[in-house]
């Protein structure tokens, strides 16, 4: 970090903040503050969107996860589009229709005031520590990286989104948001194209991807049936539409921000903005990573990413060993080089060589076999260590190889995107504590000052929460994954709940709340046994499952128990 490097981040971070507390100061009273006093317009919501799913941990794992695995995460995206369709024809007006504040406000006038309760409360446990996460996630990888210390981190990424959140709600959210999303795709369109440059001289694009090809990087579908792939075509357009479904179409976090559209239809153009550009987004992230496999190909790489396992072996007695791994690893660099340089010479001259390619193939095993080798190693010198380095790839390139400047809005492009989901994260937290737990329960009439003071103070509340729990995280396997873990084994209860109210008249609301309890439990039982312990099934799986099973009970609950009871009025679909 230079000081030009300093002056970009810090430019860049207080512009933000300055001009979302600045833009946006003064709220008049809780519509104002939670839905933007319905001014939005249609590319804003889109932006709003894209901007809310897209956290510090896309930019920081997703590169990481195509580095060691390749392009297949993709798929996880694949029924998102289908997922917007359906949410701008159904969800979109009749939010709007029912006049509400929050998804879960129209819970209450399809069943009851418990069925309303619970799904906010399963809301507010999972966006609570996916918020936390989001805090955690950038200032972990920051603080090894750069020897920050990560209390101070949690701390600057929650206060710095508190100061412009707190003032001025959903519209502070979405102003900052246009401008996050610039400065997030700009640095991840220069980085790319620096990488492309850094390649040897004779090296073409379509050269790269016969070198990523070569090493299983670019097997962007998988049409196989295993339920223990966790990214297939089948996962991604069954479980990965349902997990779309229920994030954009039910959490508060994203529901708020197309709430707040001018109206219906500028509403649904945002979130068809969002279908169209998602999963190209996503595909050109984990090109990304994929080039830096590549870039690698030429260049010195660590053993292990994470600069904290290095000095865990430095100080241990297993040092000798670890280096002797570093050396061969130097060696095979070497030979990985000259045999990749000897393939694009062949490919510059229209031939594919097999024997080159399995010889690269064979290089990049060996590989393998010496970063786990190095893995044991390093949990023998402490069990405690992470030894997955999927999150520290794109960073250690970002550090070693961008130029001065570009190394300060690639920082810039971190934290601003950890502040982007945190923003809307604490804006969905607030607005649903105030509106459905806060004002639903009391028993006497407040004023509108007093509701959108109750509103800020959750936002505080929530926001001190979401840095306490990012002080005590813990790092996991690959980030992006932890955090779709969480939304997945909450988000299949809460879809069936809103699917059943949608779509079946019939089903009451005792029916639905038992179903939906005995639907969430069962979806810990299956996690934990399935996935947690012996991972015999993909995680996108629990969306499908979690919402399908909450349908078919409550109507088998309705159609066996309750068929006599009186049920509320339900409001039409348009």
């Amino acid at each position: 970090m230079q000081l030009f490097d300093w002056i970009v981040l810090i430019v860049t971070l207080l512009f933000i903040v300055g001009y979302g507390s600045w833009k946006t100061k003064g709220s008049k009273n809780v519509e104002d503050f939670i839905l933007g006093s319905n001014e939005t317009p249609w590319y804003t919501v889109g932006l709003s969107v894209m901007a809310t799913q897209a956290s510090a941990i896309t930019f920081l794992s997703t590169p990481g996860q195509a580095y060691h695995d390749g392009m297949g995460f993709v798929q996880f995206y694949f029924g998102l589009p289908i997922a917007m369709v359906v949410i701008c024809l159904t969800f979109i007006p009749l939010y709007h229709k029912s006049k509400v504040y929050t998804a879960y406000e129209f819970l209450e006038k399809r069943f009851d005031i418990k069925t309303r309760s619970l799904a906010a409360i399963l809301f507010l446990v999972q966006r609570g520590l996916g918020t936390g996460l989001t805090i955690y996630a950038p200032a972990i990888i920051l603080s090894a990286l750069l020897g920050w210390n990560l209390t101070i981190m949690n701390i600057l990424i929650g206060l710095l989104v508190i100061i412009y959140t707190f003032s001025g709600g959903t519209k502070a959210v979405n102003v900052t948001q246009k401008q996050q999303m610039f400065v997030i795709m700009s640095g991840m369109f220069i980085t790319f194209f620096l990488i492309l440059h850094y390649l040897p001289n004779d090296m073409t694009f379509s050269s790269a991807m016969h070198i990523a090809g070569a090493n299983d990087k670019m097997n962007i579908v998988d049409f196989s049936f295993d339920p223990e792939e966790k990214y297939t075509f089948w996962s991604g357009i069954t479980g990965g539409f349902f997990l779309a479904l229920a994030y954009f179409g039910t959490d508060q976090s994203q529901v708020g921000r197309y709430l707040s559209g001018k109206s219906i239809r500028e509403s649904q153009m945002g979130l068809i903005m969002n279908g169209l550009l998602k999963v190209p987004m996503q595909f050109f992230i984990l090109l990304t990573g994929v080039m830096v496999f590549v870039f690698f190909q030429f260049n010195p790489v660590p053993l292990n990413f994470n600069p904290n396992n290095k000095i865990v072996i430095e100080k241990s007695q297993f040092k000798a060993e670890y280096h002797a791994l570093e050396k061969k690893l130097v060696t095979l660099s070497e030979d990985k080089k000259v045999i990749n340089l000897l393939y694009i010479d062949q490919l510059n001259q229209d031939y594919d060589n097999p024997i080159l390619r399995k010889e690269l193939v064979a290089l990049s095993n060996k590989e393998k076999d010496l970063r786990d080798r190095a893995k044991e190693i390093i949990n023998k010198a402490d069990s405690n260590s992470e030894t997955n380095d999927k999150d520290y790839v794109f960073f250690h390139f970002i550090l070693h190889y961008l130029p001065r400047g570009l190394i300060g809005l690639l920082l810039a492009v971190i934290i601003s995107a950890a502040m982007s989901s945190t923003a809307s994260g604490l804006n969905a937290l607030a607005s649903t504590t105030a509106i459905d737990i806060y004002k639903r329960n009391l028993k006497t009439e407040k004023s509108e000052r007093h509701y959108l003071n109750a509103t800020k103070f959750f936002t505080l509340f929530w926001g001190i929460i979401a840095i306490l729990f990012a002080c005590v995280g813990t790092l996991f396997e690959n980030l992006i994954q932890l955090v779709n873990i969480i939304g997945s084994i909450f988000y299949g209860t809460v879809l069936g709940i809103f699917l059943v109210g949608f779509y079946l008249r019939r089903v009451g609301a005792k029916s639905m709340f038992i179903s939906a309890i005995i639907s969430q439990l069962t979806i810990f039982v299956i996690y934990y046994f399935m996935i947690y312990s012996q991972e015999k099934l993909g995680y996108l799986w629990l969306n499908f499952i979690g919402a399908m099973l909450t349908i078919v009970l409550s109507l088998l609950l309705q159609f066996l128990f309750f068929r006599r009871d009186k049920e509320k009025d339900i409001v039409e679909i348009i």
